[in-house]
């Protein structure tokens, strides 16, 4: 099994009841979790987050901030930079138990220079940059053009080159 725990920005602080809390750099985030069927582990955890996710009976939802957040923030990984903010349908524009897919891709990457990756469903860029990080040619396609400018930002905040690099 690969675990993603290289992480020093990112951490799953508990779970329970149909929730997870988590550290994104210095903000706690509680938000749902269907699968997490058991008992808090550490209750009085809780109280400490800074936006609680409220999931609507007709779909989506809304975060109810606690104290006021920035708009978005840096974490890190490794030496790759992301913005990560909290959106409408609970997610952050990051899915950091995929870092142990990244790890795992670049070192096959490092074995084969000048490799051309294609990254579909691409997302914010997690796997495009960390496939870039590794020297690959990356072309990155995500149909909501949203998500692929978020992972441009990614990109530049990563200080990674755009030539041979595609995100569309």
């Amino acid at each position: 099994m690969y675990v993603a725990d290289s992480w020093q920005d990112f951490e799953v602080i508990d779970t329970g009841d149909g929730q997870k809390l988590e550290r994104w750099g210095d903000i706690l985030l509680a938000r749902p979790d269907p699968q997490v069927i058991w008992p808090k582990a550490r209750p009085e955890s809780w109280r400490q987050a800074d936006a609680v996710y409220a999931p609507s009976d007709k779909g989506g939802g809304a975060w109810d901030f606690r104290r006021r957040l920035p708009e978005r923030w840096e974490v890190q990984y490794r030496g790759l930079r992301f913005f990560v903010r909290p959106t409408g349908f609970k997610h952050t524009g990051l899915f950091p138990e995929q870092a142990a897919n990244w790890d795992w891709m670049q070192g096959l990457l490092r074995q084969r220079p000048n490799a051309r990756v294609l990254n579909l469903f691409a997302y914010t860029g997690g796997a495009t940059l960390a496939c870039m990080q590794a020297g690959a040619h990356v072309t990155h396609v995500d149909a909501a053009k949203g998500m692929t400018q978020w992972a441009r930002e990614n990109r530049d905040l990563s200080r990674l080159p755009e030539t041979g690099r595609r995100l569309r």
